[in-house]
């Protein structure tokens, strides 16, 4: 199949712009393989502190006698998506013995729960976790005791950290290896319902939090179609798991199988030193995550994540380049909260093994891509079971339920749903796909706020009883670290559901888990220190359009205004400590990432 026009335009600029920092990148990992460290290079003293404590591995490692696997965990059991982490070291490391490889855990990363810090101080250090992530992943694998990496980790920033991390050591072979969704509990629409009634003072405390522990209820990630489940399906696209391991429920037969054929996968590539990530992750496998984010309704944290992902690897997108592909790519799975339905239910209806496999068809993904998990990417449209003790994929050709997952043909949406909008406010992310075609178009007054709590101090005043454009700013990277809004979703709703023209406008992000409420978010410039969104006041009009791909304050001259005063910087939960990310943190449409931004400028 020809690779669709659009897709190639696409990735042909991609390609184009990256030249420079794709080649710097490329050679730089060819350096780390044939004269970074490793086990013969490393000094007698250096080696033996390596396999002191190997224990039953200790003569292997230290005669060569197979590829050393070094794990870098996520493992905490306060986060139910990596609560079955706990058990997959001494896992990983019987299933490479079986194939003549052993394991070691080089090194744990912390993975924050943005479910529990949701609207919380703590949330303001969630963005920047994914930094220290990814530091603490470069530290784990910096030892040279390593020919592969498995990576343990699921949710939001977890994944984009352990990824940018590894590929500062691109010459060694990765796979990430899944842990998967919990059981469905109660379904998110009724646990959402429950949310708007308690905003409304109409159910109480008890209620909500019973309604929440039924959703919330076991191990595994949350059933919703969030940043975290995002995450999976873009592993998938990037040919970073064995084929379709991303929504298999934990602690089963088939999970455990998945994870043994990662081991014996990668126990391979890296005794072949085959496949290394910095290759497998290069522009088509950044295209490829991208159309699959549109064509499933993804998390728009990953306009901030997937440009960071790819800069790490010397390659450069941006948000013009998704507006394209979501222009082309077809919207063609309804999952929670962009339809009725859990990923259990999108996993029993076809899953990954459909959405490539329509996909491919159609010419809308690369198919001549370098995957880690399997030979090809035509081996992700088959779904794994087991037949007896022996894991096997089949072929997933068709949808078996079309009310939650289409072909390309036949699909909900002609467009992928999420439009870059611009204006004299700035460049922003508007996910029309989870918001009713009649919100597309707001225009409203603005009401300016500089924190969630104001914003839902003034809903409870009846302040908000109207037409209105909330305008939460201060949100942004520099001023407190970027955090997420979802608090706010409830009592917006309501104002909507009382039949007012609501949008929120904020250089803030959304949890992955929005939709409903029309939302210009990631606006950059961010406010601080004298962005457009500073020099709005309470009142002015505000145009947001999806259609047009427009975000105005109509009849203003901000220009001639001065900023307003901004909140003091964050201190309290330990965020103090993430000043220096914050100060020298660079826009959302490259990554939000202090890290990066200071690697690049010391980068030759």
């Amino acid at each position: 199949m020809t690779t669709h026009t659009t897709v190639a335009r696409v990735t042909d600029r991609i390609i184009e712009r990256s030249k420079p920092t794709r080649l710097r990148y490329l050679q730089h990992i060819a350096d780390e393989a044939e004269r970074g460290m490793d086990r013969p290079r490393l000094s007698c003293g250096n080696f033996a502190h390596g396999f002191a404590a190997a224990g039953e591995d200790k003569d292997s490692i230290r005669g060569l006698r197979g590829p050393n696997i070094g794990i870098v965990t996520a493992y905490n059991d306060m986060l139910s998506a990596h609560q079955p982490y706990g058990r997959y070291p001494e896992q990983i490391k019987i299933f490479a013995r079986e194939v003549g490889a052993t394991a070691q855990v080089a090194g744990g990363v912390p993975a924050m729960c943005d479910g529990v810090t949701q609207g919380q101080p703590g949330m303001d250090l969630s963005l920047f976790s994914r930094d220290v992530i990814a530091m603490g992943t470069a530290i784990a694998l910096s030892h040279g005791m390593f020919d592969g990496a498995a990576l343990l980790g699921i949710c939001d920033k977890i994944v984009p950290g352990l990824l940018i991390g590894a590929l500062r050591l691109g010459h060694l072979p990765t796979l990430l290896i899944p842990g998967g969704p919990m059981p469905s509990g109660l379904a998110n629409r009724e646990k959402q319902r429950i949310r708007q009634l308690f905003a409304e003072g109409k159910a109480t405390r008890e209620e909500l939090l019973a309604a929440e522990a039924a959703s919330y209820h076991g191990p595994g990630t949350c059933t919703f179609y969030g940043t975290a489940n995002t995450n999976q399906m873009m592993m998938e696209l990037m040919g970073l798991h064995v084929p379709n391991a991303a929504f298999v429920n934990p602690n089963t037969p088939l999970r455990q199988a998945l994870t043994r054929a990662a081991v014996h996968r990668l126990a391979a590539l890296s005794a072949a030193k085959a496949r290394p990530l910095g290759h497998v992750i290069d522009e088509k496998a950044i295209v490829n995550a991208a159309v699959g984010l549109l064509a499933t309704g993804g998390s728009t944290n990953h306009a901030i994540h997937l440009p960071a992902i790819a800069r790490a690897a010397g390659i450069l997108i941006d948000w013009e380049d998704l507006d394209a592909l979501s222009d082309a790519v077809p919207l063609i799975a309804r999952i929670y909260p962009n339809g009725a339905r859990d990923v259990n239910d999108f996993q029993h209806a076809g899953g990954m093994a459909f959405v490539i496999s329509t996909l491919l068809s159609e010419g809308l993904v690369h198919a001549d891509t370098m995957t880690a998990g399997a030979d090809d990417l035509s081996a992700y449209t088959a779904t794994p079971e087991l037949d007896g003790d022996a894991l096997v994929w089949r072929e997933t050709a068709t949808s078996r339920d079309l009310d939650m997952l289409r072909p390309v043909g036949d699909p909900f949406r002609a467009d992928g749903g999420m439009k870059l909008v611009t204006g004299n406010l700035g460049r922003a992310i508007f996910k029309t796909s989870s918001v009713a075609e009649d919100r597309w178009t707001i225009e409203a007054p603005a009401r300016c706020f500089s924190d969630q709590d104001q914003v839902l101090a003034a809903f409870k005043a009846g302040e908000l009883d109207r037409d209105v454009a909330v305008v939460v700013r201060f949100q942004g990277p520099r001023a407190n670290g970027m955090p997420e809004l979802h608090k706010l979703t409830p009592a917006l709703g309501v104002v909507q559901d009382r039949g007012h023209r609501v949008a929120l406008i904020t250089d803030g992000r959304m949890s992955g888990a929005s939709g409903k409420i029309p939302a210009a978010i990631h606006v950059s410039p961010e406010a601080l220190p004298d962005g457009p969104l500073a020099r709005l006041r309470d009142g002015d009009m505000i145009r947001l359009c999806g259609r047009s791909g427009r975000l105005d304050a109509v009849g203003v001259d901000l220009g001639a205004r001065d900023s307003a005063p901004h909140p003091a910087p964050p201190i309290g939960t330990g965020r103090e400590l993430f000043a220096l990310l914050r100060r020298h943190c660079d826009h959302a449409e490259s990554g939000a990432s202090a890290m990066l931004a200071a690697m690049d400028a010391e980068l030759p």
